[in-house]
C-alpha cells in the first residue's frame, strides 16, 4: 500500500510537469496502480527517447526500475539525476538505499555520509547505518549510530530493540532498561519488544519478571522456542519445577536444544525423580553432540596412519566407534591391524566385525577384499 501511495504521489509530480502527455500519464497511472511498474518503465522509454535530460522522467524511470527489482537500471537513472543536480537529496538517498539492497554497505554508506552532511538529524540514516556496522561488525560505531537514532526517535521499537541487546550484551541493564521502559509505553503490546524486555529481565536474573512477560507473551500467541526456553529456565529457578517441565515439554522437537533438556532434567532433579532426571540429562549430552563426531574422529586416524603413527590412528578409530558403529570404521581398524600393525588375530576379528555389520552395496569391493582376507588369515 505504501509503494504504491508513494507512486501516485510521484506520478502527480510528474503529471504536473508534463500536461501535454495526458494519455501517457493515465496509462501510467493505471500501471502503477497495479504495480506494473516494468511495463510503466517500458512506457516511458518507449515515449521518451534517449538522450533524457528532463531530470523528472529520468526520475520516473528510475523509480520504476527500482519497484520492478530492475536495480541496476535504477541506479544507472538515478545517477544520471544526481549528475545533472548533484544537491538533490532524495536522489542520493535513493542511490544509498539500492545499494543497500544489492549488498554494496560500503558505496551506500558513502551516500548515507554524504547526506548527514546535509541532515545531520534524519533517523533513517542513522538506523541504515546502524545495520551496515551491524554487517561489518563494527561494535563502536553501531552503539553511536543506534544511539543517535534512538534520540531522534525513542519510540522506534525495531532501534530500541537491536540497541536494547547491545546494552544487554555490554551488561548496561539500566541503560537497556531506560530505552525498553520508553518504547514499550508507547506501544505496549509489540511483541517485538516484549521479547526484548525478556532478555533483559532474563540478563538480571529477575525470574519473577521473565515469567510474567513471557506468560503475557504466550497469551498473545508468541510460542517462539526463545522464549520458551528463558521462560521455562526461570520456572527452574524459581523452583516451580511442574511449570518448568510443561513450558519446556511444550517446545516442539526440532527446536529442543541442548539446553532444553538440560533444564527439563534439572527440574525433574528438583522433583527428586531421578529416573527422568537421568533420562533427560542422556538426551541433553545427545543434543550436545555433533552427528558428525565419529567422522570427524575416522579422519583424525587417516591423518594419524599417513603419518606412519598407527597406534594413534587405533585410538582415534576406537573413538569413532563410541559415537557411531559405523561398518567402514571396523574395515579400516581391520586394513590397520593387518598391514600397519601386523596384528593378524585382530585383524581377522574386525574383518569378520565389518562383514557381520552388513555393509552397503556400495562397499561391495571392501566386502570382497575382507573375505579374502579372512581366508587367507585363518590358515
Amino acid at each position: 500500500m505504501k509503494s504504491i501511495l508513494l507512486s501516485t504521489l510521484l506520478l502527480i509530480l510528474f503529471m504536473n510537469t508534463r500536461a501535454q502527455d495526458k494519455p501517457v500519464d493515465e496509462q501510467l497511472v493505471d500501471y502503477y496502480q497495479t504495480q506494473r511498474y516494468a511495463d510503466a518503465l517500458e512506457l516511458l522509454k518507449s515515449t521518451y527517447h534517449e538522450p533524457v535530460t528532463d531530470q523528472k522522467v529520468l526520475s520516473s524511470m528510475a523509480y520504476a526500475s527500482q519497484m520492478a527489482g530492475l536495480l541496476a537500471d535504477a541506479e544507472t537513472y538515478y545517477q544520471r539525476v544526481y549528475d545533472l543536480d548533484s544537491a538533490n537529496y532524495r536522489v542520493l538517498f535513493s542511490l544509498g538505499n539500492l545499494n543497500l539492497r544489492k549488498g554494496n554497505n560500503q558505496k551506500a554508506k558513502g551516500y548515507f555520509l554524504r547526506l548527514l552532511q546535509k541532515d545531520s538529524s534524519n533517523f533513517i540514516l542513522y538506523k541504515d547505518l546502524a545495520q551496515i556496522s551491524i554487517d561489518e561488525s563494527d561494535s563502536v560505531k553501531i552503539m553511536t549510530c543506534l544511539e543517535k537514532a534512538n534520540q531522534l526517535q525513542p519510540k522506534d521499537a525495531d532501534v530500541a530493540g537491536q540497541l536494547s541487546g547491545f546494552y544487554i550484551g555490554a551488561k548496561k541493564y539500566p541503560a537497556a532498561e531506560k530505552v525498553l521502559d520508553t518504547a514499550i509505553n508507547a506501544d505496549p503490546q509489540n511483541i517485538f519488544l516484549l521479547q526484548s524486555l525478556v532478555k533483559l529481565e532474563y540478563a538480571q536474573r529477575k525470574w519473577k519478571d521473565v515469567i510474567a512477560t513471557g506468560e503475557s507473551l504466550f497469551q498473545a500467541g508468541d510460542n517462539s522456542p526463545y522464549v520458551q526456553n528463558k521462560v521455562g529456565e526461570a520456572y527452574y529457578f524459581n523452583k516451580q519445577y511442574v511449570c518448568g517441565i510443561e513450558t519446556l515439554s511444550a517446545i516442539q522437537g526440532i527446536y529442543k536444544t541442548e539446553g532444553t533438556f538440560y533444564f527439563i532434567a534439572s527440574c525433574y532433579k528438583g522433583l527428586k525423580d531421578q529416573a527422568k532426571a537421568i533420562e533427560f540429562f542422556n538426551r541433553a549430552i545427545e543434543a550436545g553432540l555433533s552427528p558428525n563426531i565419529s567422522s570427524y574422529y575416522d579422519e583424525i586416524a587417516d591423518s594419524y596412519t599417513t603419518l606412519k603413527k598407527n597406534r594413534s590412528a587405533l585410538q582415534a578409530y576406537q573413538k569413532s566407534l563410541q559415537f557411531e558403529e559405523s561398518p567402514l570404521t571396523y574395515y579400516l581398524i581391520a586394513g590397520l591391524y593387518d598391514t600397519g600393525l601386523k596384528n593378524k588375530k585382530s585383524a581377522l576379528r574386525y574383518y569378520r566385525k565389518y562383514i557381520a555389520s552388513k555393509p552397503p552395496e556400495k562397499q561391495k569391493k571392501y566386502v570382497d577384499y575382507s573375505k579374502s582376507r579372512i581366508e587367507a588369515l585363518s590358515h
